[in-house]
């Protein structure tokens, strides 16, 4: 694609406190056809407003169904937003230079939020809308930590007890996120814990599991159904989720418009799906319209857990013992468990409905990556941008270098936007185990992935 000779020759591109969102974009308005129903566990029929009741506020259950294209953002959650919001977009013109590649490289920084990472811009919306319902407290589940350091960090902002099944493997290898939560006034617990009867019934059959995030969700689940105070929140997957996530990209493509720059490529690490869909959503809208036919969006996930590309399209549970509402999506079935020595998160079983929907239908693509080739792209990207990616932005990194690469070969003047969706500060020791030689790739056992296929809900239609 041929662009105009870049007006704004910055590194970093901002935004004023004006330019945050005014409304959420929400894709299902755009979708040729809609997105699947939801079915009740139970029955197998399409679920009501009222069968999520138990689990979610009015607000939210309304937004996850809308299929409006614009949804107000409250007053009260751009006030917390405007802590950190405009994110930062940056040219990578170090990496485009150690690279030599013609390609351009720009960067949407999500790490500058508190919690250091992009949760929060659901975390926020999720804690205000639970407290104006008058809710109490919320149960979650986390995995790396960041989705459960935003949410503890947007329910002390607004009243609000919260208690976090953090899965056990990580728990243990990143005290410090724990810690981060507990600061802000959360309570944490190690998944599985024996604090529920999804948690005990896992111990039972497996006293040392690591824990799973479908494991950590049956247990947040069940905490939130079993208490008239507590509703459940989760921080990617769901419609509503995403739609929050879009602040991204829509300040994204603010942020291009000013470069006088327009993406060929809009690349995410992918293992709910939020991060990704809410820098390329944005984006996927003008592709859906026939504006920009030749974009190509890009998820990427770990071959360790690689729901998109290795995964079927069915109705899964989104939780380990069943107590979810059944969802289609790309998934591993719901009783895969990623392996312990699986450094770099993104370990969810399932990828969020709405991904999976464009995927299904060719609007993005797939790719999954090695461990070790996605450390060695993190390692570059410090060394010559100066910030640690999270290691789940790193993925994302080893194929925005891949893409310049190739840039390189054929000699195109491309233009790459891929989304930093937090900093790896607490992830060290993952890094460590880098670069002493300690981390491994691992390609999930096909026989594995085929056995816990075998275990998926039976569906008719």
């Amino acid at each position: 694609m041929a662009h105009k000779a870049a007006k704004e020759n910055r590194t970093k591109l901002l935004l004023d406190e004006k330019d945050i969102p005014r409304r959420w974009y929400n894709i299902q308005a755009d979708l040729k056809t809609p997105a699947p129903a939801v079915l009740h566990p139970g029955t197998g029929k399409p679920i009501g407003p009222q069968d999520l009741a138990p689990l979610f506020p009015m607000a939210l259950i309304q937004q996850e169904v809308s299929r409006e294209r614009w949804i107000a953002i409250p007053d009260e959650i751009r006030d917390v937003y405007r802590l950190w919001r405009p994110s930062p977009l940056y040219r990578a013109r170090r990496l485009e230079r150690v690279l030599d590649t013609p390609a351009r490289i720009y960067y949407k920084y999500e790490g500058v939020s508190p919690a250091g990472s992009h949760k929060p811009n659901t975390a926020v919306a999720q804690a205000y809308y639970n407290r104006k319902e008058r809710v109490a407290r919320i149960a979650t589940e986390t995995g790396a930590g960041q989705w459960g350091s935003a949410l503890a960090m947007a329910c002390n902002f607004f009243g609000l007890q919260c208690k976090v099944y953090m899965v056990k493997v990580s728990y243990q290898q990143k005290p410090y996120r724990r810690v981060m939560m507990e600061t802000w006034g959360a309570q944490v617990v190690p998944s599985p814990s024996p604090d529920t009867q999804a948690g005990k019934k896992v111990l039972q059959q497996d006293p040392d599991s690591p824990g799973s995030l479908g494991i950590a969700i049956s247990e947040a689940v069940e905490d939130a159904a079993t208490r008239d105070d507590t509703k459940y929140s989760l921080g990617s997957v769901l419609n509503h989720v995403l739609m929050h996530q879009t602040v991204i990209g829509l300040e994204a493509k603010k942020q291009l418009e000013k470069a006088d720059d327009e993406a060929d490529m809009v690349i995410g690490c992918a293992g709910g799906g939020s991060n990704f869909a809410g820098l390329s959503f944005p984006f996927a809208a003008d592709k859906l319209a026939g504006r920009k036919k030749n974009l190509r969006i890009i998820a990427v996930e770990p071959s360790a857990c690689p729901s998109l590309t290795k995964g079927k399209y069915v109705y899964d549970f989104g939780d380990t013992v069943g107590l979810t509402p059944l969802v289609k999506m790309h998934t591993l079935g719901h009783s895969f468990v990623p392996p312990p020595l699986h450094a770099g998160g993104l370990r969810y079983h399932g990828m969020a409905p709405l991904v999976s929907k464009l995927y299904d239908e060719g609007v993005i693509e797939a790719v999954a990556v090695p461990q070790v080739a996605t450390f060695q792209a993190a390692l570059q990207f410090a060394r010559t941008e100066g910030i640690i990616p999270a290691p789940e932005s790193a993925h994302a990194i080893r194929v925005v270098i891949d893409e310049a690469l190739r840039c390189k070969a054929e000699d195109k003047k491309q233009t790459i936007l891929f989304n930093l969706s937090g900093h790896g500060h607490f992830d060290l020791g993952a890094y460590d185990a880098f670069l002493t030689g300690r981390l491994q790739d691992y390609e999930y056992p096909a026989q594995k992935i085929d056995a816990a296929l075998r275990g998926l809900p039976k569906v008719r239609g």
